[in-house]
């Protein structure tokens, strides 16, 4: 016993020392942000949300906070960031570290992939220390974590596994206290989706936690992504007309104005526990059922456990269901095994075999007359991706997907790209030459090169840095919904949502035309009556207590085309509300409402008019 006691004292004054001797500091921590961003978007592929320096080609503020060194001495300080855009050119996102005011001497965001750069060494003293990010492109420079280390030789880790458990073992945020809260329900993702499943169960009387990783609600209808929502509102206009959009441009600053009523129309229900910046990355399942969700806030690292009886996954990317083992689907089916084909559109609408194509991400922009004259800096690291095309805005079609690429494990690679795209067709627009082509109805022309007053006073306005997403997971139900159901109007005892609007999925114009650029894509529109979703699409066939409602339902890639529109998926996750209600009430799990309960299940619907 004694010696069991003296062990645990050494291994505990060890960890004191480790700690004396270095410091491990969370970017997204920082206490003051300045013009950096958060950006959570990729948490499962590099391993934590970091700060993003979008300034749109303008330096932003400094970014600031202040940490506590234990032991005076000289340390070694590194940088965990990347060089988003490689090659034979300056990289875009490169920064400076200070320290107390003092600028280190090594640029960083110079290296390929997320690794770890030396920044330099620096004398301090025991206390309050300062460090400070400073940007010099506004050409989103990215900074995930610093380390601060009195060993020069320290061997920090790179692969993601290692990295991960190095950080539990270093950072006082990684092992912040778990906090459990207990509900009837819990939605995870705030989009319309999340929010109107949310809605429906609090107005039936169960205790719902709203759990998002963003600072405002609405997911691709947000402020921040800016899509209109489309579709129609089904049997559920009264609760949908309270997050919904007008029909406004595309990534027009209108979007605010919804915002702003959606913000405050969700705050009205106090059995809606929002936690907003908090990122679920955990879902921990038990005999096909979840016990409990973990999700930890995007800044300050604090881990919360949410426990219930009944979850919603309306993450978009099923990640509830994933972790869970929930079963699930990626890509294209064959034509064969749904009988999908449309020889109409041939290979790009179903392929003979089944691939990993699936409709791509958007980033939305748009610029502005600035009144006077403004430079926009060069680009030379857009150019390969942007080549000679020009433009000034950027709506849905600004879209980039490939089969070799994941919209899940690449997601961060697709955003990248387009904002290659989007520097540098704005530098070509306010810059043209000979070869510049612009888009005319669909096709490539010459740009007029004589119309040179408005690009002269032409300035970057909005550019989003959230990817607006179309499909990537999707999780099985007991009912798979496929074309088929659209183009023969399926009618189910089940049906719970309703749409009208054409079956939409979209290509790359490059797969036909070779020479337009490869981050554009185009539209397949098949019309048909108005059709309708079972219930059994928007719950799990192997989960027993999981919903999900939004892009991941139980569908084929063909038949995510029509429904996956906003309103659409919004009546998804009113139902899934709702059924919610229903289970708590006699204490059953999902499938449940459809043998045993459909009837009162579809009565409560209709009393939702």
């Amino acid at each position: 016993m004694k010696k069991s006691l003296f062990n645990i004292l050494i291994l505990f004054t060890v960890l004191i020392y480790a700690n004396a001797q270095s410091v491990l500091v969370e970017a997204e921590s920082f206490t003051n942000k300045g013009g950096w961003v958060v950006d959570q978007q990729f948490v499962e592929q590099m391993g934590s949300p970091y700060l993003l320096a979008h300034g749109m080609g303008i330096p932003v503020a400094d970014a600031s906070t202040q940490i506590s060194i234990q032991k005076a001495g000289k340390y070694h300080i590194w940088a965990r960031t990347k060089n988003w855009a490689p090659g034979n050119w300056e990289a875009p996102g490169r920064f400076y570290l200070s320290v107390d005011g003092k600028q280190l001497e090594n640029q960083l965001g110079k290296n390929t992939g997320w690794n770890w750069e030396y920044a330099g060494e620096m004398k301090l003293r025991k206390g309050e220390t300062t460090l400070s990010l400073q940007d010099l492109t506004g050409f989103e420079g990215r900074c995930d974590a610093l380390f601060l280390s009195k060993n020069k030789n320290d061997k920090l880790p790179t692969e993601f596994a290692e990295l991960k458990a190095w950080r539990a073992t270093k950072s006082d945020i990684q092992n912040s206290h778990l906090q459990q809260e207990k509900f009837d329900l819990v939605v995870v993702g705030g989009g319309i989706a999340g929010c109107a499943a949310a809605i429906a169960a609090a107005e039936q009387g169960l205790k719902v936690a709203l759990v998002h990783d963003r600072p405002v609600l609405g997911g691709n209808a947000s402020s921040e992504i800016r899509v209109h929502t489309l579709g129609i509102h089904g049997k559920f206009e009264r609760i949908l007309k309270l997050i919904d959009t007008e029909h406004y441009p595309n990534g027009s600053a209108e979007a605010y104005n919804d915002q702003k009523k959606r913000t405050e129309n969700m705050a009205k229900f106090q059995n809606i526990i929002q936690f907003l910046n908090y990122r679920a990355f955990a879902a921990n399942a038990t005999s096909s059922k979840i016990n409990y969700v973990d999700a930890q806030h995007t800044s300050n690292g604090k881990i919360i456990r949410f426990e219930a009886p009944l979850f919603v996954d309306c993450t978009g990317d099923g990640w509830i269901g994933y972790w869970a083992g929930a079963e699930c689907n990626y890509g294209r089916e064959a034509a064969s095994k749904y009988n999908e084909n449309w020889d109409v559109h041939g290979l790009l609408w179903s392929p003979e075999t089944a691939d990993n194509f699936v409709m791509g991400s958007s980033v939305l922009w748009n610029s502005e007359n600035a009144g006077k004259k403004v430079d926009f800096p060069k680009v030379p690291w857009a150019m390969p991706v942007a080549n000679n095309y020009a433009e000034k805005n950027g709506e849905w079609q600004w879209e980039f997907t490939k089969n070799e690429l994941s919209q899940l494990d690449d997601a961060e690679t697709i955003r990248d790209h387009l904002f290659r795209a989007i520097y540098g067709s704005f530098y070509n627009f306010k810059y043209p030459n000979e070869t510049t082509q612009i888009m005319v109805r669909g096709k490539l022309k010459p740009i007029n090169l004589d119309k040179t007053q408005d690009r002269d006073s032409l300035r970057l306005k909005w550019v989003s840095y959230q990817l607006g997403k179309r499909e990537s997971r999707r999780l099985v139900g007991d009912y798979i919904y496929t074309f088929n159901d659209v183009r023969n109007t399926t009618q189910f005892e089940d049906a719970v949502v309703f749409e009208k609007r054409a079956v939409d999925v979209h290509y790359q114009e490059n797969l036909l035309h070779s020479a337009m650029p490869d981050f554009l894509s185009e539209a397949m529109f098949y019309n048909t009556k108005k059709y309708s979703i079972p219930y059994r699409s928007l719950y799990s066939k192997n989960i027993s207590n999981l919903f999900m409602a939004g892009r991941n339902f139980s569908c084929t890639h063909i038949g995510l085309g029509g429904p996956r529109v906003m309103n659409t998926t919004g009546q998804m996750g009113a139902a899934v509300g709702l059924a919610a209600a229903i289970c708590k009430k006699h204490q059953v799990n999902p499938r449940e409402i459809y043998t045993t309960y459909l009837n009162e299940y579809l009565n409560l619907i209709e009393a939702q008019k």
